[in-house]
This record gives structure tokens, sequence and C-alpha cells, in this order.
């Protein structure tokens, strides 16, 4: 599976980090239901997310793909903004 097919994984979540330059930090959150109760529990996972222009901040909704790394903790990129943030 490589980008030319593409089979590229997507995701969306919310902007939890906007303080690194060139770097978000997206919560992604799934629901799962547990194998022997059947209750649906959320389980969450962070991802460092590459976001060139600084164009994203705290509270908004994202779609991120997975890419090349491009640092150590950097495997996805922002695609797009499906929400953005409401001022409370």
């Amino acid at each position: 599976m490589s980008e030319s097919q593409g089979l590229t994984r997507t995701l969306s979540g919310r902007v939890v980090s906007d303080k690194r330059s060139k770097t978000v930090t997206v919560l992604v959150e799934r629901r799962v239901q547990h194998e022997l109760y059947g209750k649906y529990i959320v389980r969450s996972k962070k991802y460092s997310v590459h976001d060139e222009k600084g164009e994203y901040h705290l509270g908004d909704l994202v779609e991120i793909a997975e890419t090349r790394p491009i640092s150590k903790t950097k495997a996805w990129v922002v695609t797009r903004l499906l929400e953005k943030s409401r001022l409370v």
C-alpha cells in the first residue's frame, strides 16, 4: 500500500494544542464495544500533526492523513478543516 494507490489512512479529531511551531496535537477519539460486556467505551489517542502554515488553532475539528515520517514523532499531516472552534 502506497500513497500512489490512494490508500492513505485518514482520521478526524480535535486540536488540543497549537503551542509548537508547525505542529499541532490532535486528539482522536473512537468508540469501541467491550468484548465481554457489550458496553461502548471511548478510546482516545493523541497525534503530533504537521501544520506548515500554522493555520489551525485550539478547538478546531480537523482531518489528518498519514504521510512519510516528518520527524521523530510526526508522521501525519492536516489535510483540511472540518469545523472552526467556537469562542466561549
